[in-house]
């Protein structure tokens, strides 16, 4: 009988053709992915990465390493992992309820940039069939995962990311499957990191596992096949009270990134802030309202998103990420949220805490979620004259249903770079576009950081 990994790794191996649409999208994740390693690489949490390894790091290494030097491809990815979400501006993916690119980007990187054999082509395929992978892994156990308390990055992230980098290592399927199933013995993290460094280290753990699990597999360990639905496997140990299995699981023509797609961040903050705060933009877009103007905020999210939102009156920030009191308090007297918004000395801000406690946050309950996939997170602001204004949004900006605009593309890599101080180095938005059209990764990559190192 055909297991869910085998079913999967042969489902992987088979779509060897993309769309244009699918391939643009994954360029655009994979670039978008690399602004926000950059932009990340002087952040405390790779910063203290890269020092626990610091005998690892040196100009012999095989693979890249963004906050400077290289390392082996298991610390590169470490690194480049926790880098890529320690802003929380990296792409959320709803079917695995994971940041998909966080973990799978800087895994295929570190192999990419460890030889000269890995083309852009090759890139962007290993990329669409680890997200694929991921996308199979969630459908047996998403929301319950979820909810339950696993973050998914670093559970289903891993486990998919895996299959990317084993398709991206040229792998069999048999291969491909035994790289699932090693990297499902390393899938871990609580959600309960969540406002701390821990977070995202564990992209960057996702990402180092699912490059060992590759390896291993490639050199010939393997593990059960049957390991997500066979009794203490993965469904059963971590799936949650309403996981449903993989009896159904089955792939459309089309390409996942093109039905669900993935959803680009506008916000540097918690995926489960965004909806509320687009909704009170286009209220405040609509009626002219400023902060001052208000009485109180009621927010109405989902269960995930409260438990996920663990910070009201945030002391740093990590927290103020994961405030939803801070980041719509902050959205709507700046009109927009950016990075600088997002330091020690912005987040104690002692003018933005009367505002704050006018917001309120509750969630559906149980029985309103229970079958149904997606809710609209729901505002309701009172103003100081006595109006009510009200609105939902069912997609964030920079879902498939509201995509991010080429300027808004560009204006957040920009912003990238100027975070990371590197606006005048050679990087650009055009250059690592064009990646995807060399016959070697490597070479590019090398060069572009190069040029930056040198600035």
């Amino acid at each position: 009988m055909t297991t869910v990994l085998e079913k999967i790794a042969r489902h992987l191996v088979s779509r060897t053709s993309f769309s244009a649409t699918a391939t643009e999208r994954a360029e655009d994740a994979i670039v978008d992915t690399i602004g926000c390693m950059i932009a990340g690489m002087n952040d405390a949490a790779p910063r203290s990465v890269a020092a626990a390894f610091l005998d690892e790091i040196n100009e012999n290494g095989a693979s890249l390493v963004f906050t400077g030097g290289r390392a082996s491809r298991s610390i590169a990815a470490l690194i480049n992992g926790t880098a890529a979400h320690c802003l929380d501006f990296d792409d959320n993916f709803h079917p695995a309820r994971a940041h998909a690119s966080a973990a799978l980007v800087p895994a295929l990187l570190s192999v990419a940039t460890s030889s000269d054999e890995f083309s852009g082509h090759m890139l962007v395929r290993a990329y669409l069939a680890g997200l694929e992978a991921q996308t199979s892994i969630g459908f047996g156990v998403i929301p319950s995962h979820y909810n339950r308390g696993w973050h998914g990055t670093s559970t289903i992230g891993c486990i998919g990311a895996a299959a990317g980098v084993a398709v991206f290592l040229g792998l069999d399927e048999a291969q491909i499957a035994n790289a699932m199933s090693l990297a499902t013995s390393m899938a871990s993290g609580p959600k309960g990191q969540f406002g701390t460094g821990a977070k995202p280290f564990h992209a960057g753990i996702a990402a180092r596992n699912a490059v060992e699990a590759a390896l291993l597999a490639q050199s010939g360990l393997g593990g059960r096949l049957d390991i997500l639905e066979r009794p203490q496997g993965f469904l059963d140990l971590f799936g949650g009270d309403e996981a449903t299995g993989w009896a159904d699981l089955s792939w459309n023509e089309k390409h996942i990134i093109e039905t669900r797609g993935l959803v680009a961040k506008l916000h540097p903050c918690c995926a489960s802030t965004h909806r509320a705060i687009d909704a009170a933009l286009d209220l405040q877009n609509e009626y002219g309202f400023s902060i001052e103007d208000i009485k109180r905020i009621d927010t109405k999210v989902g269960r995930s998103a409260v438990d996920n939102l663990a910070y009201p009156n945030p002391s740093d920030e990590m927290q103020a990420r994961f405030s939803m009191q801070y980041c719509l308090t902050v959205a709507l007297s700046n009109g927009n949220l950016s990075l600088r918004d997002f330091t020690p000395q912005a987040a104690k801000r002692p003018e933005l805490r009367v505002h704050m406690a006018k917001i309120n946050m509750t969630s559906y309950s149980a029985e309103e979620e229970r079958g149904v996939e997606r809710l609209p997170h729901k505002v309701d602001i009172v103003l100081n004259d006595g109006r009510t204004l009200s609105t939902e949004r069912l997609h964030a900006h920079g879902s498939i249903a509201a995509p991010l605009t080429n300027d808004q593309k560009l204006t957040k890599f920009e912003d990238c770079l100027r975070w990371a101080g590197f606006e005048k180095s050679g990087i650009s938005y055009s250059k690592l576009k064009s990646i995807f059209a060399e016959k070697s990764i490597k070479q590019l990559l090398d060069t572009i950081f190069e040029d930056r190192d040198k600035a």
